[in-house]
């Protein structure tokens, strides 16, 4: 299955600009034969606390997203802001679902609550491990997820360009603790983009600029790396909870 990992360049409170870049980078993953597009945190305004930029349902302004959803039965991720939520999302052709960002950072909990549950998201193409920039930094979440049957992690952040390292380090070690693949979307304002196998490999990473990256997500490898080292079968909760 071929996932795109679409790095666009965020405009603050500039939604109209922010979505005509977004479809000209998701008609280019769609060229390339992509069933997945991921776009970055809040890509639609940025960290934009105007209030026109909070969304409500039925969520007008993903309605053009909703179209290329339909029309080339593809699902779409990414986040947007409502009811005090950053509001992680996955659209397909008949239904959109939620998972919001677990640990707001800093400032931004003057303006968002955090999640109170982590569960994937089931779609048709597999269940989707989807947790939302500071998140990344606490294992707990995608161990939560990929405990709870997720066939894939991703990542929508807007991470900074002076902690890159741990950007790039977390992705990858979130991908080998969990035996996971994982897709992870950073704003091109930053950059590095990356798509990693269950083994930790990379498939594809970006550069700084708008672009996109695409990679073969391969679930049967998930299973074998699984089989090789058992680290699932092999835990010991109770011995963990006792000593936490």
């Amino acid at each position: 299955m071929l996932v795109a990992c679409l790095q666009l360049k965020i405009d603050l409170c500039n939604r109209s600009d922010n979505i005509r870049r977004a479809l000209g980078l998701a008609e280019q993953a769609l060229n390339k034969g992509a069933h997945i597009l991921v776009f970055p945190e809040l890509f639609l305004t940025g960290f934009c606390y105007q209030s026109t930029a909070w969304s409500s349902p039925p969520f007008p302004a993903l309605d053009t997203f909703r179209n290329i959803s339909q029309e080339y039965e593809c699902l779409i991720i990414g986040s947007l802001m409502s009811n005090r939520m950053n509001l992680g999302f996955c659209l397909d052709s008949e239904s959109i679902e939620f998972q919001p960002k677990i640990h707001p950072f800093d400032q931004e909990k003057e303006y968002f609550c955090g999640g109170d549950f982590i569960t994937p998201i089931d779609t048709k193409y597999g269940k989707i491990g989807l947790q939302i920039c500071y998140d990344l930094r606490f294992p707990e979440v995608a161990r939560s997820l990929a405990l709870k049957g997720a066939d894939f992690l991703v990542t929508i952040a807007q991470f900074p360009s002076q902690r890159l390292f741990h950007w790039r380090t977390l992705c990858i070690a979130r991908a080998i603790e969990n035996q996971i693949p994982h897709i992870a979307c950073n704003w091109a304002n930053a950059g590095d983009s990356i798509i990693i196998d269950a083994w930790g490999e990379v498939l594809a990473e970006a550069g700084y600029n708008e672009t996109l990256i695409v990679g073969q997500v391969d679930y049967a490898g998930r299973n074998g790396f699984r089989k090789m080292i058992p680290c699932f079968a092999d835990r010991r909760p109770e011995i963990y909870e006792r000593n936490s």
